[in-house]
């Protein structure tokens, strides 16, 4: 009975790591329907690459960092048959499969806020910076032992700050990095004129759009229901109130954004977000509650960043993943009270106090990284890089390369660069 319990816990975390892994083609199509056309396939490629960088520097260094453990040791250690320190069956790699799709969150998180105008290569540096070093320090302290911070909190509050699924480890601390990459690499080329005003960029594919929304979306139940990583601590809980926080944060999405279809599908993501700290303790109406009060801040967040605050946050990362994870961590301390139909076992106090510090060391964390990689590197495409296109620029390639295509007189299929320089030299 007991390999069966273990076969099952294995199984159990190695679905939801497959679950979570699909969500990052959900970043990915989020992406491309957000940015034009000549930054689609550079959206693809990012995301897919650093999910690769991430989920070495985590393995090498960020697991280790968070939680003490490596994995430099014989494949009969990992899988428990000697030595001591890993449990049976291999059940600690699944765990870490299932965690590195939650770290490799985070420079996907970043990439919605830079996409069009950030340099490929020190991208990738930032991510192994972030996902060996400074994501695992804070996931290290909430999720682990670091630092003796949860004793700090329960000394001070009586219990410690919660986060059940990541509302703060994972969005607020992305989305507080991806802040200070925005304010790093400033606004795109024709984003805003001489005057001030905001230069309208629409979505190049809503249909990509919403598909990306979709895959996050039904991926999400993966990241928070098997937040248990154990199938013994399963909780319907946890699901319905994921489901309600989600559709919370549409219906209010879909009136503040006077039914915008970027705002409706974003508003989804920002009912999730939030819930994810109290999913396990909440009343389903308490997350109704938190997933419609994200819905609506979301919109309102993203109008300010864009047109009274300049800040160029091209997929709004900061608002939905910053704002509404920190929204989330806190009210996990308010609906998660028994007085309003939740579980218990939170403090108003720990989540405030772990909410603002989350968000904090985000923000400097960020500004460290992103800040040292600009001195030392240059974090932004040259002027004419950007207005090519990161496509082109980068991958020497669009998403629709049969519409640079045409026909030339003498009947050969030429670009339509060549065609120009043919066109000059006749001239």
């Amino acid at each position: 009975m007991e390999t069966v319990r273990t076969g099952a816990d294995v199984l159990f975390i190695l679905l939801g790591a497959i679950m979570v892994l699909a969500m990052h083609s959900g970043f990915a199509f989020l992406e491309v329907g957000t940015v034009r056309k000549k930054n689609q396939v550079n959206a693809l490629v990012k995301i897919l690459s650093d999910f690769a960088v991430s989920t070495i520097a985590y393995f090498f260094i960020g697991y280790s960092v968070a939680y003490g453990t490596s994995f430099l040791v014989g494949a009969d250690v990992l899988v428990g048959k000697s030595g001591t320190g890993f449990a049976v069956q291999g059940y600690d790699l699944v765990k870490f499969f299932f965690l590195a799709t939650f770290a490799a969150a985070i420079p996907a998180i970043v990439s919605g806020g830079i996409a069009e105008r950030a340099k490929f290569g020190t991208q990738l540096m930032a991510t192994a910076i972030l996902v060996g070093l400074v994501y695992p320090t804070f996931e290290g302290m909430v999720w682990g032992s670091k630092f003796g911070f949860q004793d700090m909190m329960k000394g001070l509050f009586g219990v410690g700050f919660h986060d059940f699924a990541g509302s703060v480890v994972v969005h607020a601390v992305g989305g507080w990095i991806g802040l200070a990459a925005v304010l790093m690499l400033g606004a795109r080329l024709g984003r805003y004129r001489r005057d001030g005003r905001l230069v309208a960029i629409p979505p190049s594919n809503i249909p990509f759009l919403a598909l990306g929304a979709w895959i996050l979306s039904v991926g999400w139940f993966g990241f928070n229901v098997m937040s248990a990583q154990v199938v013994a601590d399963i909780s319907g809980l946890v699901a319905i109130n994921s489901l309600m926080a989600m559709v919370g944060g549409i219906v209010t999405s879909l009136l503040v954004g006077r039914n915008d279809p970027g705002f409706v599908h974003n508003g989804a993501l920002a009912g999730l977000v939030a819930v994810c700290a109290g999913s396990d303790v909440m009343h389903p109406i308490g997350a109704l509650a938190t997933g419609a009060v994200a819905g609506g801040m979301f919109v309102w967040l993203f109008n300010q960043c864009q047109i009274r605050w300049k800040i160029d946050d091209v997929l709004g990362v900061w608002a939905l993943h910053g704002m509404c994870g920190l929204m989330g961590g806190i009210a996990c301390g308010v609906f998660g009270q028994e007085s309003l139909g939740g579980l218990g076992g939170v403090s108003l106090g720990a989540q405030i106090t772990g909410t603002l510090g989350g968000a904090a060391f985000g923000l400097v964390g960020g500004l460290a990284v992103y800040g040292g990689l600009k001195a030392a590197f240059g974090i932004r495409l040259s002027d004419e890089e950007e207005f090519a296109g990161a496509d082109l620029s980068i991958h020497q390639i669009g998403a629709y390369p049969e519409d640079a295509i045409s026909v030339h007189d003498d009947g050969l299929a030429m670009s339509v660069h060549a065609s120009n320089a043919a066109a000059k030299r006749s001239a």
